[in-house]
């Protein structure tokens, strides 16, 4: 299990390329700056939310809940993008 910094770390890395990558197809295809904008809003929420939790969480059982719950977000990340660029 990674620590609390490195945790911290990978989840801003994480929402930090979601929403350059929403940046970048604002740019590109302006008709999808809505769902793009959406994105980021759920992608700043979630941050805040598992960087409350990292902040709460007092035993490994609970860090590993966490650092599970970012990797699924991460792959429904992905595949948001992925749904913004068809």
């Amino acid at each position: 299990m990674a620590n609390k910094r490195i945790l911290k770390r990978n989840i801003n890395e994480m929402v930090f390329d979601v929403v350059e990558e929403c940046f970048f197809f604002e740019m590109t295809a302006p008709s999808k700056s809505e769902n793009s904008a959406k994105l980021i809003d759920e992608a700043a929420d979630f941050q805040d939310a598992m960087l409350s939790k990292i902040n709460k969480a007092k035993g490994k059982a609970e860090f590993r809940a966490i650092a599970s719950e970012v990797e699924a977000k991460a792959v429904y990340f992905v595949d948001a993008l992925n749904g913004l660029n068809k």
